[in-house]
């Protein structure tokens, strides 16, 4: 599978994904840290706070269909593995959101850009986990 370089769809994802991190803290003084929003929001950490997580989670769910109804397609998205090493591989993600105290967004997005030193640990150990994995995958294990 040769992946896709798409740098203006990128670019674009990446600057929405900013521009709601910012607005997010500028209008409700809060870190978008998608992780933390789900875990307040399934566990009821703060009733007052809960509309505004709801709303985020349904607009990460939803996002697709806004882009089916503006381009009259689906987002293209091969996985090339099975149901069950998505579900496994979801598994570790949490507990690694847990055991990082945050997850990529919180970390990449926020923390790195309030030069959080939590975050700038805490990124590189994702990249270097990343690619280390992939390589594990592909060239290891053969998937």
């Amino acid at each position: 599978m040769t992946p896709a370089f798409t740098p203006v769809a990128s670019f674009g994802g990446g600057l929405l994904i900013g521009l709601g991190a910012v607005l997010l803290m500028l209008g409700l003084g809060r870190i978008f840290g998608a992780t933390g929003i789900l875990s307040a929001m399934v566990f009821a950490e703060n009733r007052a706070e809960l509309g505004w997580r709801l709303a985020l989670i349904a607009g990460m769910i939803l996002a697709p269909g806004l882009i089916y109804a503006v381009t009259g397609r689906m987002p293209t998205l091969t996985v090339p593995i099975g149901p069950g090493m998505i579900v496994v591989g979801g598994v570790i993600v949490g507990f690694g959101a847990s055991l990082g105290s945050g997850c990529t967004s919180g970390h990449g997005v926020c923390g790195l850009s309030r030069l959080s030193v939590r975050s700038m640990v805490a990124v590189p150990t994702f990249m270097a986990t990343a690619a280390i994995t992939v390589f594990l995958v592909r060239h290891v294990f053969g998937g």
